[in-house]
């Protein structure tokens, strides 16, 4: 075991020297290294470039859609008008006076004593009678009458035709006067 511990103890000089060798350092002379500029410029305006470009194709996409979305907002207006419009005039078609006198207008009569048929049994509920034009209900309402306060009884005032004249004559005496006195005026006036 000594024989083995004598060996070892002859290496580890030589491995130190070795190592020592090896781990020594030298000054090397500088080298000058530059980066080059024109990769670096390059990339930075093509940056520059790439982001102008982006937010120009951005912001053209967005005013698009807004100009799309403002057109279909006067679209969506302008059928919401016409469903109303459609919607009174439905109103209007369904109205039960209309329905009734276009039937009149087309001979039908309605009935005085009209009768019901229940679905659940078939049974006949009422009398029912013929109608005729002498008994049939009044479909058109008669007018209203407006009551006596609305209606109150004109004044009328008469006027005599000579105090007509007389008020019409001094009118035109004064307006004549008026024309004399300028007239005078003038003439006063062109003799200075």
């Amino acid at each position: 075991m000594s024989a083995l511990m004598n060996q070892a103890r002859n290496r580890v000089p030589r491995i130190a020297e070795a190592a020592v060798e090896r781990a020594r350092l030298t000054v090397v002379p500088r080298t000058p290294v530059r980066a080059a500029r024109v990769p670096f410029v390059v990339l930075v305006s093509l940056l520059l470039v790439g982001g102008v470009a982006g937010l120009l194709c951005f912001n053209t996409s967005m005013q698009q859609a807004s100009f799309t979305a403002t057109a279909m907002e006067d679209q969506a207006a302008a059928l919401d008008a016409k469903q109303q419009s459609l919607n009174m005039e439905l109103d209007a078609l369904r109205d039960p006076q209309r329905v009734a006198v276009r039937a009149k207008e087309m001979g039908m009569v309605p009935p005085n004593a009209p009768a019901f048929i229940r679905l659940s049994d078939g049974k006949v509920l009422g009398k029912p009678s013929p109608a005729t034009a002498e008994n049939a209900i009044r479909v058109s309402p008669l007018p209203t009458r407006k009551p006596k306060n609305l209606r109150p009884t004109p004044v009328v005032i008469e006027v005599k035709p000579s105090e007509t004249d007389g008020a019409a004559g001094e009118a035109s005496g004064s307006q004549a006067g008026t024309k004399k006195s300028h007239d005078r005026h003038r003439q006063q006036g062109s003799q200075r």
